[in-house]
């Protein structure tokens, strides 16, 4: 059995183990059990009552959090010349289209968020089974096909994350940093939650939302009172 430090053991005895905490009471918990030195995430887990094998279940889109994530996402633009400037004006780290698929290729994936328009996904395409596994590829559900680059650009910029169901029917995506303010982390997760909550496939049966936890990184985790949040 793996041995707990002092720190984690202070924290671990914090977190009421067979306790619900309401949204704003996990939010202020989630500061002060955190353990990392550095400005951690603070990331939901969401289970949900979902099969994720069925098309009309298996759950991705996008939602744009208040309070940004609290972290500056690289943005690479697959496009056409005459798009580039757009791109790089919003806040693209890179934009282009040959130069970047051949990096890819070679095995380059140093960013956050791919982004391409319609008309070069057939080259984009190509490099799928990169990009894909990396959660990377850019998708029309989720925003990131679009002629519109510079807007999608922006959005990401200011807040906007894409989140999709694993295997097991969950939803993982971070809120912010355990620097915010509980009040601004309150915020996010409420903006998630009731993105998920609007997404409800007609096709679920049972409960949909069926848990709701919240924890920084390499802290313990704070289970979420899913009736407060209807």
């Amino acid at each position: 059995m793996a041995k707990v430090g002092k720190k984690r053991a202070k924290a671990n005895a914090k977190v009421e183990t067979d306790k619900v905490y309401s949204l704003d009471e996990a939010m202020a918990l989630v500061k002060e059990v955190n353990v990392a030195k550095f400005d951690a995430s603070v990331d939901l887990h969401v289970r949900l009552g979902i099969d994720p094998r069925k098309a009309d279940q298996a759950l991705r889109g996008t939602v744009s959090l208040p309070h940004g994530t609290g972290k500056s996402k690289r943005v690479l633009v697959f496009c056409t010349p005459d798009k580039e400037e757009e791109a790089k004006a919003a806040g693209a780290d890179y934009a282009g289209l040959d130069e970047f698929i051949q990096k890819v290729q070679d095995g380059w994936t140093d960013v956050d968020v791919v982004i391409a328009m319609p008309q070069v996904m057939a080259k984009v395409g190509r490099i799928g089974r990169v990009l894909g596994p990396r959660g990377l590829m850019p998708n029309p559900k989720t925003g990131t096909v679009t002629p519109n680059v510079g807007d999608a650009v922006a959005e990401v910029k200011k807040g906007k994350i894409s989140f999709r169901v694993d295997k097991y029917g969950i939803i993982h995506s971070s809120v912010g940093r355990v620097s915010f303010e509980p009040e601004k982390l309150k915020d996010n997760a409420n903006e998630l939650l009731t993105t998920l909550l609007r997404m409800k496939p007609s096709t679920a049966k049972g409960t949909y939302m069926k848990s709701v936890t919240v924890a920084s990184t390499m802290s313990p985790g704070i289970k979420v009172d899913v009736k407060s949040l209807r």
